[in-house]
């Protein structure tokens, strides 16, 4: 309702016609813009066709085989990289067992949000002349401002040491880009964000313009990046805003926590009230094989990687799946801490234990454990029926940002004490049915474990609280270098692009 629809036919014309450059590496920025001339952004259609083309790196959450739920989920302590075999996905099992290197490192994670950051880039340097009206403009420049602020906080926190660029290059300084320091990349974010904030609506009509980013969703993101920073107090404010004054109510912003947490992952549940920054898929796409890793999937591959290899439904009790690729599967820890919790069949599908009591059989992948994860799992009903290959094109919308996710923000920016951080931690528990536990940052951080798990935001929780070193050390975890990962190796090379300490 309050997050980020966008028409996927408009973002394969652009893609296709529009964007062609859609894969190349970040130090190979300039020809992006070559196919605009001097007239292009003239009027407010060509505005919004730009702008429709910053949005569409939002879909890396989920899609493509380089997306960001599978390498996050892949490095944390709930999941091993799982699929075929160590060699399959190289750079997901070299997150998993700590072996990253900058050769390994997929260029893509550095490069996407690049790509949409040039677009903002650009779409920000031409808006000025757009023949169009000055409110709609304005928020315009406040969606691309909104849009480039999410790719550096991706970027911030993955790399740590980026290039922050406000222009778009050209060949005369394409290859001299330095890196920023980082409080001078946060400092950027959040003057976007709060510009964005000024201007962007409180609230979108689904029908027309779902999906587009609003006030909430912006300040969402700028409490977030707070968080990160450690600006606890600014944090607080942003976030609270966000949730209303009232932990389980209706927010300022419409927002509020849907009654079944099973809920969150019907596919056909999009824009629901839960939802503040939501990346969107089709099902009606043609993606195809040969567009692979072209940057033009449109449905959400996540949806194969996790689901069980050769399935065969042999009871009616079982689910109904096609079968998939076995990426992503949880670990035996994360079973055993989830197990009596109420939101575990919702986000856990224990395959091993159908398949031994004869209701469904499989074959188990690389490092298999028998525990996939649901709330992605796809079902034949959702099998794309478009034109596309049905493995490539599945509908599946994926939360960037939700209520929950928020709630627990905030009780951890208030410092795990309080009577209004134990009532946001009350309302995610209350809607699973489970009792008031007393407050403390241990009882917020097993919180959202239970609660965004396989959300691909463990790994990062973990490196902010300064868990990572304890929790990953059986995995390789070393401190002081896996908090980053290394800078993909074409980026360093002809450029004064420097990699990241302790890795070649």
């Amino acid at each position: 309702m309050r997050t980020i629809k966008i028409n996927h036919l408009i973002i394969a014309v652009i893609a296709i016609n529009i964007l062609a450059a859609c894969k190349k590496s970040f130090v190979d920025l300039t020809p992006q813009g070559q196919f605009l001339s001097e007239y292009y952004y003239k009027d407010q259609d060509q505005a919004f066709s730009a702008l429709v083309a910053v949005y569409d790196p939002l879909r890396k959450n989920s899609g493509g085989f380089e997306n960001m739920l599978a390498l996050m989920n892949s490095g944390s302590d709930d999941h091993v990289a799982g699929g075929g075999g160590a060699t399959d996905g190289t750079q997901l099992q070299a997150f998993t067992n700590y072996t990253m290197t900058s050769n390994l490192m997929a260029a893509s994670y550095w490069n996407d949000p690049y790509q949409g950051i040039a677009r903002a880039n650009l779409l920000l340097q031409k808006l000025p002349k757009t023949v169009m009206d000055e409110t709609l403009k304005a928020r315009f420049a406040g969606e691309a401002k909104a849009l480039r602020a999410y790719y550096y906080s991706n970027l911030v926190r993955m790399f740590r040491n980026v290039p922050l660029i406000l222009e778009p290059l050209n060949n005369d300084n394409m290859f001299n880009v330095e890196q920023a320091k980082p409080e001078d990349v946060y400092a950027q974010i959040e003057k976007d964000l709060t510009e964005a904030i000024a201007v962007l609506p409180v609230t979108v009509s689904v029908a027309t313009e779902g999906g587009r980013l609003t006030k909430g969703a912006a300040k969402a993101l700028l409490g977030k990046v707070y968080l990160y920073e450690k600006k606890n107090t600014l944090a607080a404010q942003q976030l609270a805003d966000v949730n209303g004054p009232t932990p389980g109510g209706i927010s300022t912003y419409g927002y509020k926590l849907l009654t079944n947490f099973s809920d969150l992952w019907v596919p056909s549940n999009k824009f629901n009230s839960e939802s503040i920054l939501e990346e969107t898929h089709s099902a009606a796409g043609n993606s195809d094989w040969g567009w692979w890793g072209s940057g033009r999937d449109e449905g959400n591959t996540a949806n194969v990687m996790v689901g069980p290899r050769s399935y065969e439904k042999l009871d009616a009790s079982a689910p109904d799946l096609p079968s998939g690729w076995s990426f992503m599967v949880f670990t035996q820890n994360f079973y055993d801490f989830i197990k009596n919790d109420p939101r575990k069949d919702a986000t856990l599908l224990d395959l091993n234990a159908l398949q031994t009591a004869g209701k469904a059989k499989y074959i188990a992948g690389y490092m298999n454990t028998g525990y996939f994860l649901n709330k992605f799992l796809p079902r034949k009903v959702d099998v794309s029926k478009g034109g596309g290959a049905s493995d490539l094109n599945y509908r599946q919308n994926t939360y960037i940002i939700r209520l929950a996710d928020t709630y627990l923000m905030e009780a951890e920016a208030l410092g795990g004490t309080g009577a209004r951080a134990q009532a946001l931690l009350d309302a995610v528990r209350a809607r699973v049915g489970l009792t008031s536990v007393p407050v403390t940052m241990d009882a917020i951080k097993n919180e959202r474990r239970a609660e965004l798990a396989g959300e691909g935001h463990r790994w990062f929780d973990l490196v902010r609280w300064g868990d990572a070193p304890t929790v990953l050390a059986g995995r390789g975890f070393v401190k002081g270098k896996h908090e980053i990962f290394p800078i993909p190796f074409r980026e360093t090379q002809g450029t004064k692009i420097q990699q990241n300490p302790n890795y070649q």
